[in-house]
């Protein structure tokens, strides 16, 4: 159901996301690349799939290879980062089951995996353990202690943090931790990798870019900025040589 974007697409995907939360954002860029599919239905995606989509939709947008940087929490040294698509790409994300569950102790739980709903409706919430329970409320299908129903806000920490890490081994691509090691000092800890704000940025960057060169472009040979867009790159860098000239 995913499609590449053109650049007038992106463009316009990126011009609706300015005012928008990162969630928002997603489905914004999910919602371009597949026009036949409802937002809804997208937003009822997991959020493994959800970010194997954009993981999908970015190498197909910007290619293989991610470049950024992370802050060494040891020595504060800056960290170049260079890795591929592949290597935070994990497989079979795509089939997931409707419900799971999970029994520990004297009680058995039933559950779904959040998705980007779940996430929009916590979005406000500045309380970790609050947010926890709450993202647990809208997930939790079943609850018995004993036999007997129970509600979500009835389940002590421990059998909470239990589903949670049940959530996170039924989907990694959820929860994508890089293994950094700091040239520096040596230092070694783990970064999470955020594919919506690491792709939107990336967007950003490249509309800002985009944008002035079809600005450079309408005032020397009067284009309008659709057919500036039409050409690709590399015809439009040969003709911004031509006007800097």
């Amino acid at each position: 159901m995913l499609r590449v974007l053109s650049a007038s697409e992106l463009l316009s995907a990126w011009e609706r996301g300015l005012a928008q939360m990162p969630v928002q954002r997603a489905l914004t860029l999910l919602a371009a690349a597949c026009p036949e599919t409802s937002v809804d239905t997208l937003a009822k995606l997991s959020i493994g799939q959800r970010d194997a989509y954009l993981l999908t939709l970015r190498e197909w947008t910007f290619g293989t290879q991610l470049l950024s940087l992370a802050t060494c929490p040891s020595c504060r040294e800056r960290v170049e980062l260079n890795f591929n698509v592949a290597d935070i790409r994990i497989a079979s994300n795509f089939e997931l089951a409707e419900a799971y569950s999970l029994s520990i102790a004297e009680y058995e739980l039933h559950f779904r995996l959040p998705n980007s709903q779940d996430l929009a409706a916590i979005d406000s919430y500045t309380d970790i353990s609050k947010t926890r329970y709450f993202l647990l409320k809208r997930c939790l299908l079943t609850a018995n202690q004993n036999g007997q129903a129970i509600t979500a806000d009835q389940l002590p920490t421990d059998i909470v943090d239990a589903v949670v890490q049940r959530m996170a081994e039924a989907e990694p691509q959820a929860d994508v931790q890089l293994k950094l090691s700091c040239p520096s000092c040596s230092h070694q800890w783990q970064e999470t990798f955020d594919i919506v704000s690491f792709f939107w940025n990336e967007i950003d960057a490249w509309a800002y870019r985009v944008l002035r060169e079809v600005h450079t472009l309408a005032l020397a040979y009067g284009w309008h900025e659709t057919e500036i867009l039409t050409l690709s790159p590399g015809r439009r860098q040969f003709y911004l040589e031509m006007v800097s000239k």
